[in-house]
């Protein structure tokens, strides 16, 4: 090797330390504030149970009613891709993975629902039901039959309501510790916040929690769910959503968008009340700025036209709730709400359609960026870390087969975690 030439520079190196030194709490706040996504799994939607009907079949229930849905209106893979409009390349893969994920996995976040779906109960009723939440939760942890993730939606923090909800979140959790300990899969919702302040209260009641049973600080966390205008624009004119995910103090794991109770605080009539409303893509694109980069997950909401009644109208409902999840999609929101099971068959044939359709593009891109190697596309880091995220949500969903990733891309899951979660400072260098 020749002699390396000198360059001429015209700066100390006490001044880049002082800089340094100048953004060191910068730093630190980059690090406390935006600490990326936590790499784990998002379930693809959650499942919302009253409190009343929530049972110890309600998981198996939920696919069984969908398989039989499947059997009475699309009873094979070409009639269910002509009612969703499938290429005929998707239609068998979307259809026999649809199937197999109902027999096997039909429901991967269920809340059984204390608020909206459950109403108000005497506190004797109420305090029988989450106790037997609990109880069949634990149950179903310990044989091996519980969704991925499973828990409650309380009552909110306000006034009226606000013993009750706390009341409520005691028993549950306390029903879980008495059989046997919090399960990993655990989520909890707090509705209608509006406040950052409510957000702050739920904080307190968790350590209080924490403190009582001996868990480690910060065990539990919980989903704020945006239903009102001023969790997106607060009086002073900021966006209080962002203040909320602060004000969670680690805690938050998710923003769920309520499609009607934010819809009708804006006044939207009932019949445009959707989650593909005007109002709506604005909240949620506000929710997906604030929670970039911070860990804290957004879910889309859900549709209230149910796939019942004759075939006609179930395939209506169909297109339209398999649109509306595809449009979600689309724009990064990878998780919404299913509020009956004929929903589930659309819901998981929009995702599985929706990873498979792009997969092998994906594949290649990623193959070629690890490789190093030219195409049409200049990718960056940034792009890599997009294109790795997409395939393993697709195989934590069950689109796409671990076999069939490593031999269009040559890496393991591994390697695609890796990708997908690089250091902050690989995002701003260009590949090379």
């Amino acid at each position: 090797m020749g002699q390396q030439e000198k360059v001429a520079t015209s700066l100390a190196g006490a001044v880049g330390e002082e800089i340094s030194a100048s953004l060191a709490p910068v730093d630190a706040e980059l690090e406390r504030r935006y600490p990326g996504d936590p790499g784990t799994r998002q379930p693809v939607h959650t499942v919302y149970v009253p409190g009343d009907v929530f049972a110890a079949d309600t998981v198996r229930s939920w696919g069984d009613r969908a398989l039989a849905a499947l059997d009475e209106h699309a009873p094979d893979a070409a009639s269910f891709a002509a009612v969703l409009g499938l290429t005929d390349d998707l239609a068998e893969p979307v259809y026999s993975r649809v199937r197999a994920k109902l027999e096997r996995e039909p429901i991967e976040d269920l809340r059984v629902d204390f608020e909206d779906g459950y109403g108000n109960r005497s506190d004797a009723e109420e305090d029988e039901a989450a106790a037997r939440a609990a109880r069949l939760i634990a149950e179903a942890y310990r044989q091996g039959t519980a969704a991925p993730y499973m828990g409650i939606r309380m009552k909110c923090m306000e006034a009226p309501v606000r013993a009750r909800g706390i009341r409520t979140l005691d028993v549950f959790l306390s029903g879980l510790m008495e059989a046997g300990g919090l399960p990993d899969g655990l989520v909890l919702t707090l509705p209608k916040v509006t406040y950052p302040e409510q957000v702050t209260a739920m904080v307190r009641l968790l350590e209080a929690f924490e403190k009582a049973r001996g868990l480690e600080p910060g065990r539990i966390g919980f989903e704020i769910q945006i239903e009102t205008s001023q969790s997106i624009l607060a009086a002073d004119g900021t966006a209080a959503v962002a203040r909320m995910i602060q004000a969670a103090e680690s805690r938050a794991t998710g923003l769920h968008y309520g499609t009607f109770d934010y819809s009708a605080c804006l006044g939207v009539s009932a019949a445009y009340q959707a989650s593909d409303h005007p109002a709506a893509d604005h909240a949620k694109a506000v929710m997906q700025v604030a929670a970039a980069g911070t860990g804290v997950r957004v879910s889309d909401g859900s549709t209230n036209v149910l796939p019942v009644g004759p075939t006609e109208k179930v395939h209506d409902a169909w297109r339209l709730h398999f649109g509306l999840t595809r449009r979600a999609l689309a724009r990064a929101y990878y998780q919404g709400w299913d509020m009956h099971p004929g929903h589930i068959p659309t819901r998981y044939a929009a995702v599985f359609a929706f990873y498979r359709e792009g997969f092998e593009q994906a594949a290649a891109r990623l193959a070629r960026y690890a490789n190093r190697t030219g195409g049409d596309v200049m990718d960056e880091p940034a792009t890599a870390k997009a294109l790795s995220g997409y395939l393993l949500r697709g195989l934590d969903c069950g689109a796409l087969d671990i076999g069939e990733v490593a031999r269009l891309t040559g890496l393991t899951r591994a390697d695609l975690e890796v990708f997908s979660a690089p250091r902050r400072g690989d995002l701003t260098a260009s590949a090379q």
